[in-house]
């Protein structure tokens, strides 16, 4: 019996085999298509280049693996898809995160980043095209202005901060942050 990788490599020879471009080059000629949507590189493999729906999605995965978790960058798939414009407030974020302690870590997820030392105690994550919402735990902090509760953004997190411009990641947002930070010793 053939095991998932040993079926996997047949796939892919066989694509190969049928297309006469193998899957790498494949993805790679994806990439340079411009798109950073599965959905849009499946159609453009099917409609464009005649290719089954199983070859045009196993492709756009193995495109947007490549792409978007290098180890240089291992968030840049977060900011991919006309988000690139919100980078610069992860970034502030991330470094602000980071001088709390020498305990903090941050963990790039698919959709997030999250950020813990003993326990979790915030999320960068860029929700739309035009903001980034920072989810924090804080525990006996009532909501009020822009610190909200969290609604159904993350039921992990008491509060959340909507952010469109790193500018906004003021003395306020800190201080949030350092209380998440603190309570979750």
């Amino acid at each position: 019996m053939a095991t998932v990788s040993e079926a996997m490599a047949s796939f892919e020879r066989n694509i190969e085999a049928q297309t006469g471009r193998s899957v790498t080059a494949w993805a790679e000629f994806a990439r340079e298509s411009g798109s950073g949507k599965h959905g849009a590189i499946v159609a453009w493999l099917k409609t464009e280049h005649g290719l089954s729906q199983a070859h045009a999605n196993h492709i756009a995965k193995r495109a947007l693996e490549a792409s978007s978790r290098s180890a240089d960058d291992p968030v840049a798939h977060l900011f991919q898809g006309g988000k690139e414009v919100l980078r610069p407030i992860y970034d502030r974020l991330a470094a602000e995160a980071a001088r709390l302690g020498q305990d903090v870590e941050i963990a790039p997820k698919k959709a997030n980043a999250s950020i813990r030392r003993r326990k979790q105690f915030a999320l960068i994550q860029p929700s739309t095209q035009t903001r980034v919402d920072l989810g924090l735990i804080l525990p006996v902090r009532k909501p009020q202005g822009r610190l909200e509760p969290s609604g159904s953004f993350n039921a992990m997190f008491t509060h959340r901060v909507k952010l469109a411009s790193p500018n906004e990641v003021d003395g306020e947002v800190l201080m949030w942050l350092r209380e998440a930070y603190d309570a979750a010793k």
